[in-house]
């Protein structure tokens, strides 16, 4: 799971950088406005959180390209406004959720939860693959009704191949998905995570298969 954090005190960047990615997330960070709308024409992301007293361009300015290009990307503001009309005008400009600062970071990244459980289509919370489950909020893994031990890495795999069971993800989507910038992941160590979540899943019958030259595809269940 990517997100991008737009944002310019850098202080309250490291805080929220430093606790999403204690949860496993990929973060990504830019410091105004034209920064933001550079990174978002460039790089596929999950979650964006937004200051919309931006530098350069506005929180709003940028929000507002953002849904006049049909982009579906959940949006979380993040601003020191918090009067009535602020939180309507950034709603009304296609935010999904407003967070008035100063703020919990325990609440913050409650509604992460929420926001990228939404943008995945829009599913139910317990995702179900054959004798796997996996609780959206609480990112939580059961094979068989027992819990699988995942690394924050392996968590956020599992995450890309259930939002893509049967088709084909190739080892460069998942680096766009999983590293931000400046992580140097190469493919061979995706190649390692990959071989560890795959020994994990297939006691239960959750098989991984390898595309050779082209990626990895998350085999659909079989009915019976």
């Amino acid at each position: 799971m990517r997100i991008l954090v737009a944002e310019d005190d850098a202080i309250l960047a490291d805080g929220v950088i430093r606790a999403l990615r204690q949860s496993g997330y990929a973060v990504d960070w830019v410091k105004d406005g034209l920064e933001t709308d550079a990174a978002l024409d460039a790089n596929p992301f999950d979650l964006m959180i937004l200051d919309i007293g931006l530098p350069k361009k506005s929180g709003l300015d940028v929000l507002r390209r953002l849904r006049g290009r049909n982009s579906h990307l959940p949006v979380l503001i993040l601003t020191a406004l918090d009067g009535v009309n602020d939180r309507v005008r950034g709603l009304d400009a296609g935010a999904d959720d407003y967070l008035a600062k100063p703020f919990d970071l325990a609440e913050l990244e409650a509604r992460v939860r929420a926001l990228t459980r939404r943008g995945m289509a829009g599913g139910p919370t317990l995702m179900r693959h054959g004798a796997l489950s996996y609780d959206q909020v609480g990112r939580v893994a059961r094979l068989n009704g027992e819990t699988l031990d995942l690394s924050a890495r392996e968590v956020s795999l599992l995450e890309v191949f259930l939002g893509r069971a049967g088709r084909l993800v190739s080892k460069d989507q998942l680096v766009s998905h999983l590293c931000q910038w400046g992580e140097e992941v190469s493919a061979n160590a995706i190649e390692v995570y990959v071989h560890r979540l795959r020994k994990k899943l297939e006691p239960g019958g959750v098989r991984i298969v390898t595309v050779r030259g082209l990626g990895y595809s998350l085999e659909k269940p079989v009915t019976r």
